[in-house]
């Protein structure tokens, strides 16, 4: 049985109804059998055949295909606007790997300098074993981007914006134009700004992956990622298949999570901005930040594209620069009490960490750059946290 799309809304999930609506209700679900308003939990491996040995249910075995899952895939397509589909996996590496795994030998890929260190690393050792040559450049410099592509040997371009940990911001619309100038795809890393704040596909992305375990699960108990494709070419059914031979589904317990966690992002999502900017503009003025990096800043250089292309804030994330160097920033991530000092993003706890320790030498991140994390906590409570561990570093 061939993998599906994820199933479009319900006709009786009007248009007219804002995806805060849908969201909340998981596109109004109800059970069939029972009546109930949340979806029940799938976890059957293998599924009846019929007396013609076919399978008129849809299903035949759990590794392509989950009932769960489509119900949450159903309404992560409807968060990304112009989604064809979605399909969910197993981490955000999984949906991020597969989409180079689709690639073919001796194709050429544009990738940004900041990115996820974890996928960076990825692509530095897997992609020349597979005689695919990936150029780095700076994505927020679009002159760059176009010397980058070469035409007819670039089938895909990947952008992260913003851009992890330094919040760099690259314009979709405008690299979604050079990159179908050239015949390529666009595939978008969007986890630090959630559907919620920006959907690619609607500014000409093809692709745009999420790691789910961040801001749209929010609970930092799932480890997921989701793929949306603005076309159910065949480019996206290589995803499906990638997917389904490789045994890379997320599992329905995850999936059943994830789904509790996306009734409420909109929520959470609007909360973690509105704090994230108080912070930002807070501690532009204490004396031991030499600098903010975060795009709601009205100083910041992405600021006027992310204006653009961002809607109902520009998320959760920022960064900080410690005045005195790298010791005191490890000092400052050591001493705080409310901030938790581990690594991942996008929960409802806020986390710190002195993000160079993590990525080694080889990273574009300062040493003095602690990565900030904001969750739903009272926003004075979160800035006196820091501004203590700061003081004392």
């Amino acid at each position: 049985m061939s993998e599906p799309n994820a199933p479009k809304p319900p006709s009786d999930a009007a248009p007219a109804f804002a995806k805060r609506s849908l969201a909340a209700q998981a596109l109004g679900h109800v059970d069939p059998v029972t009546r109930a308003v949340v979806a029940p939990l799938h976890v059957a491996t293998t599924f009846l055949r019929d007396p013609d040995n076919g399978y008129s249910s849809g299903f035949s075995y759990a590794r392509p295909d989950n009932a769960t899952v489509r119900e949450a895939e159903a309404v992560l397509a409807m968060l990304e606007d112009a989604a064809a589909g979605a399909l969910l996996f197993g981490s955000g590496m999984a949906a991020a790997t597969a989409v180079f795994t689709a690639l073919e030998p001796g194709d050429h890929v544009v990738a940004p300098r900041v990115m996820y260190w974890g996928l960076k690393r990825w692509l530095d050792a897997e992609m020349p074993r597979r005689r695919i040559a990936v150029d780095f450049v700076d994505m927020d410099d679009l002159p760059a981007l176009e010397r980058a592509i070469r035409p007819g040997t670039t089938t895909l371009v990947w952008i992260e914006t913003p851009g992890n940990p330094l919040w760099t911001v690259t314009d979709i619309a405008e690299a979604a134009r050079l990159v179908h100038a050239a015949g390529a795809r666009l595939a978008v890393d969007s986890t630090a700004a959630s559907p919620i704040h920006t959907r690619p596909l609607t500014l000409g992305a093809d692709i745009v992956m999420h790691s789910a375990t961040k801001i749209l699960n929010g609970h930092s108990d799932v480890v997921a990622g989701v793929l949306a494709g603005a076309r159910a070419d065949a480019f996206w059914e290589r995803l499906a298949a990638i997917r389904s031979g490789g045994g890379a589904i997320l599992g329905p317990f995850e999936a059943y999570l994830l789904m509790r966690s996306l009734r409420t992002l909109p929520l959470r999502a609007a909360a973690q901005a509105a704090s994230a900017a108080e912070l930002a503009r807070r501690l532009q003025a204490h004396p031991n930040v030499s600098r903010v990096l975060y795009p709601g800043l009205p100083d910041d250089p992405g600021h006027a594209v992310a204006a653009r292309q961002m809607q109902g804030g520009f998320g959760f994330m920022l960064s900080i620069r410690v005045r005195d160097g790298e010791a005191a920033a490890i000092a400052a991530a050591a001493r705080v009490r409310l901030w938790k000092r581990a690594t991942s993003l996008g929960g409802v706890e806020s986390l710190i960490e002195h993000r160079a320790s993590v990525e080694g030498p080889d990273s574009p991140c300062p040493p003095d750059l602690l990565r900030l994390s904001t969750g739903i906590e009272a926003v004075d409570d979160l800035f006196a946290d820091l501004d203590a561990a700061l003081r004392d570093a």
